[in-house]
């Protein structure tokens, strides 16, 4: 072997040593100046990497950690309203109006939300004939089963169970449509079995308007939609229902410190097992960890309070303007957007090549809820699609201050109807206005759908308009989502695009109206 001459000796060595492994005394990075003596960080050094480990792992659990606080919020909402057991239902028998703090909930279909604590040992749901698209969800906002028109049932009603995390018993899941016979309360029953690995889930049911109305959903949920456990299958409790419909209440998980303690309720309450020991670590790295009380130290504190603050702010880049692959439907000339990037509700990226897509689940469980395969899937003519927008044609964030025009071109893709509603950014919300719903739905406008439609947005209403227009707030942004219900062909082509948000006055301008 040739001997290394003395110049090539690193000094202090005996040989060469790559400078890639070394670490100078003197390291500027973005955090600050890192000092060493030959590779051992000072005290201040010491200290401020760690302040900085403490920060990132703040903001990261913000950003994984939105699933859990999302349904948790749900669940503490509804609870605030008197909803907490499983035989109590919310039903927005008159719609949901803008009055509830909701993510990007619609104004075009009856909502009927539970809350189903498994702790009470396996769980019956009895889903009437007729009922539309409705999920259980996971205190992780995962899927666990659909049902409805989307579900095994199709539509035509069914008797479910959802076992829970830890079940030990002979029943196991059904698979795809098929159900088992089970003795339930004394009778055979045709059921379909699905089990969480949480005790607390979601079941989020949809039923839709006739003629226009939700009393036909309203009082299908009511007479029918029955809840309870296994081990009361003979004498059920009677269902309660509670109108949510015009009730102040809110939904919406913290964006500050107490998003922590959100989180950590879950983390107490649910077995270990319902999140794999990768995500337990990086949540028990500031703290939150089953069985151990949550009390981070003035220090700590404080930097999670920056951490919660930057997680917010990224959570809100990402969606607002996205830079992952497939979040906008027409290219970056386009201002719509797609809410569920990746095509896969277990949040996968290029089918498991890419690992978790981080970046989308972030995107979509900030701003909308439930989560099921159906959001996914090509239905021609099934379900709804969705496209929001944040944006003009210019690029400019919508402006309540000002008017702006939006055209749905002649025969739009929807086999039942449309609408677009208007949001808060701040809340994701409905917008609060004037109007009872910030919202337009062709079937109750009487919109003819062989003709391009306009729809004004604005403080005031242009004259003569008052069909057309959506209000918006002064001094505030929003944003609107387009919703087809029975979406056809043509949507998933693309061969039918809607228009551009177009800015068609400055605040205090004359609206001059120039239809499409």
């Amino acid at each position: 072997m040739k001997k290394n001459s003395q110049d090539q000796v690193t000094p202090g060595y005996n040989n060469p040593i790559p400078e890639k492994i070394m670490t100078p005394d003197i390291v500027n990075t973005r955090i600050g100046t890192l000092t060493f003596f030959d590779g051992m960080p000072d005290d201040t050094t010491v200290s401020m990497v760690f302040d900085n480990l403490d920060f990132l792992r703040g903001v990261e659990t913000f950003l994984n950690g939105i699933p859990a606080t999302s349904l948790e919020g749900i669940r503490l909402g509804m609870a605030e309203m008197g909803v907490e057991k499983f035989n109590q239902c919310m039903i927005f028998d008159e719609l949901m109006d803008s009055n509830p703090l909701f993510l990007t909930c619609n104004t075009d279909t009856v909502y009927a939300m539970v809350i189903l604590d498994l702790r009470e040992g396996p769980i019956i749901v009895e889903i009437p004939p007729g009922c539309g698209p409705g999920t259980v969800n996971d205190a992780f906002f995962r899927f666990v089963v659909d049902m409805g028109s989307p579900g095994p049932d199709k539509g035509n009603g069914g008797m479910y169970m959802i076992l829970p995390p830890d079940y030990e018993g002979e029943l196991e899941p059904t698979e795809g449509d098929e159900s088992v016979e089970v003795e339930i309360g004394g009778k055979i029953q045709e059921v379909f079995i699905s089990q969480s690995t949480s005790y607390i889930n979601l079941l989020f049911l949809r039923g839709f308007l006739v003629d226009g109305k939700p009393d036909t959903s309203s009082n299908m949920f009511r007479n029918s939609l029955n809840i309870y456990p296994q081990s009361q299958a003979e004498n059920p409790p009677a269902m309660e229902f509670i109108n949510g419909s015009k009730e102040v209440f809110n939904t919406i998980h913290a964006n500050n410190f107490e998003f922590y303690e959100e989180l950590n309720i879950v983390i107490q309450r649910e077995p270990i097992s319902m999140l794999d020991p990768e995500l337990r670590g990086l949540f028990a790295a500031i703290g939150i960890q089953k069985d151990e009380a949550f009390e981070p130290s003035p220090r700590l504190k404080g930097i999670l309070t920056d951490a919660v603050a930057v997680g917010n702010a990224t959570a809100r880049a990402t969606w607002l303007r996205p830079r992952i692959e497939g979040a906008r439907f027409y290219g970056e000339e386009s201002g719509w957007c797609n809410g569920f990037v990746g095509g896969d509700y277990r949040w996968l990226k290029d089918g498991g090549l890419g690992g978790r897509f981080l970046d989308a689940r972030t995107l979509f469980f900030y701003t909308a809820t439930v989560n099921t395969p159906a959001m996914v899937e090509k239905n021609v003519g099934v379900g709804s699609q969705y496209a929001a927008n944040y944006t003009d044609s210019n690029g400019d964030y919508l402006d309540g201050d000002k008017y702006y025009k939006l055209t749905i071109p002649a025969n739009p893709p929807a086999q039942d109807f449309w609408s677009v509603v208007v949001y808060d950014p701040q809340t994701r919300s409905q917008l609060q206005t004037d109007q009872e719903f910030p919202s337009k739905n062709s079937e109750k406008a009487g919109f003819d759908g062989s003709k391009p439609i306009d729809l004004f947005f604005g403080p005031d209403c242009p004259e003569g308009l008052e069909n057309n227009w959506i209000q918006t707030v002064p001094g505030k942004g929003w944003f609107a989502i387009l919703r087809l219900y029975g979406p056809g062909e043509e949507w998933f082509d693309q061969t039918w695009r809607p228009g551009e948000i177009e800015l068609v006055a400055e605040p205090g301008a004359t609206l001059v109206v120039v239809h499409s």
